[in-house]
């Protein structure tokens, strides 16, 4: 354990109501797994990689998979809604966990705006004419409603939600296999030609592999929301281990099962890759009538469910925060068994992210998104560490170093590549202030006395 002299505040959910069942958790699980950055964000991807993103996706998901086995371990061990921030309290100091949970917090909030604007994008699609701002506001209103209440209705929105995705992909996946295999009516099985073909498994490349590589890595992003909802689950230790267990399996078949499905039905360089998304050009391979309008209500579910898990993801690492210490009190205040102060102070700074992108999407809005760019990364970092720490006693854990290992490497790619070097930057730049002020603020915590 770390050896500071730094007593922080311990957190204590017993004002957070415990309402989130068995089978919340499990698509709680399943639903960050399954969200607009595989249905629409994974065109950019095989674009760019190719064939190769099956590999890129397959890297990249055992990763996720290693850092989905640290923060369970732990999160089954000690159940809180900081989740990976009270970890890194815990293991390191209140200075990483300050750090941890305050950039998560500005990564959820900024997401649930990003989505939030998405997902008016498909609406006005449909109703030509009607403004975006009022359908965002709608959504944020929606969301924000359901957060101020009862945790069980979050549970139940998001288990709803994850049900339609789950099912959808589950769809997807086995009518792709069928028209592979060539046993769909009215299809013939490509074989291997858009694999082989077109400049070969790698066309673009190990720097296409590389741009493939890092679009994966953060299209896995929201996993960590079940460990910060088992702090408000019936039996914490049960539900947060089986709902690990759960997303990291579904990870190899949702993830890289639909990438595999897609490059063998879809030549990578097809236009509708980018311009219509991965999953809408293959079903319109397959001649599917009515697939474009389809996908686009299932993207719809994966942006709402996801503004709807942001949105509660942010509350409670605020609140958790607060709890501990590490942040104004004012965002504490309990009703109801929801933080509801935080859910509004969450809700707000995501509407302030679509004012600030209709405002000034050319600067201000893209140095906030560029700032968020790679806070994915520092959180998965901070967890390994936080495992070694806590696990120094016991056996030699490799498979965190090798965690540690990918995530260096990673940061290497990020840091050759133009487009992703601002974001690396800017996180830096974020996470250094944070840091700085999380140090400053653990020095003014009271003394431990022994």
């Amino acid at each position: 354990m770390p050896s500071t002299t730094v007593k922080a505040p311990q957190e204590s959910a017993a004002s957070l109501s415990h309402g989130l069942k068995q089978r919340h958790l499990s698509m709680i699980a399943l639903g960050g797994v399954i969200g607009a950055g595989l249905f629409v964000g994974s065109g950019a991807g095989i674009a760019a990689a190719g064939p190769s993103i099956v590999l890129a996706y397959t890297l990249s998901g055992l990763l996720v998979m290693l850092v989905m086995r640290m923060l369970g371990e732990m999160s089954a061990a000690h159940p809180s809604s900081g989740s990976f921030s009270a970890h890194a309290e815990r293991a390191i100091g209140p200075w990483a966990g300050f750090t941890a949970g305050w950039s998560f917090w500005v990564l959820l909030c900024t997401a649930v705006g990003l989505e939030g604007i998405g997902a008016a994008k498909i609406v006005t699609g449909w109703l030509p004419g009607t403004p975006e701002w009022a359908w965002v506001a709608l959504f944020m209103l929606v969301f924000c409603g359901t957060n101020l209440t009862a945790v069980k209705n979050f549970g139940e929105f998001e288990f709803w939600f994850a049900a339609l995705k789950v099912g959808a992909i589950v769809l997807f996946l086995v009518l792709g296999v069928l028209a592979v295999a060539g046993l769909l009516p009215g299809t013939d099985s490509p074989g291997t030609a858009n694999l082989t073909g077109r400049g070969g498994f790698f066309p673009g490349g190990g720097e296409g592999l590389v741009v493939g590589l890092l679009a994966s890595v953060f299209a896995y992003g929201g996993l960590e929301t079940v460990t910060i909802a088992a702090a408000e689950s019936e039996d914490p230790v049960r539900g947060v281990a089986s709902a690990v267990r759960t997303a990291m399996w579904r990870i190899g078949l949702f993830y890289v099962g639909s990438m595999a499905v897609i490059v063998t039905l879809v030549p990578w360089d097809a236009k509708a890759v980018v311009e219509k998304g991965p999953y809408v050009a293959a079903l319109d391979e397959l001649g599917i009538p009515g697939a474009g309008p389809l996908m686009n209500v299932i993207v719809l579910i994966a942006l709402l469910s996801a503004m709807n898990a942001n949105v509660y993801g942010a509350s409670r690492i605020a609140y958790s925060l607060v709890d501990r210490g590490l942040g104004p009190r004012v965002l504490g205040r309990v009703s109801g068994g929801a933080p509801r102060v935080a859910v509004l102070a969450s809700s707000a700074f995501g509407f302030a992210c679509v004012v600030l992108g209709y405002w000034r999407p050319d600067d201000v809005f893209s140095w906030l998104l560029n700032m968020i760019g790679a806070v994915v990364l520092v959180v998965w970092i901070l967890v390994a560490v936080s495992h070694l720490r806590l696990r120094r006693s016991r056996s030699f854990p490799l498979l965190t170093w090798v965690a540690l290992a990918g995530m260096t490497a990673i940061l290497v790619l990020m840091a050759r590549e133009p487009g992703t070097r601002v974001q690396l930057y800017a996180t830096g730049g974020m996470t250094l202030a944070l840091a700085v002020a999380g140090y400053a603020r653990q020095k003014a915590l009271p003394v431990a006395t022994v």
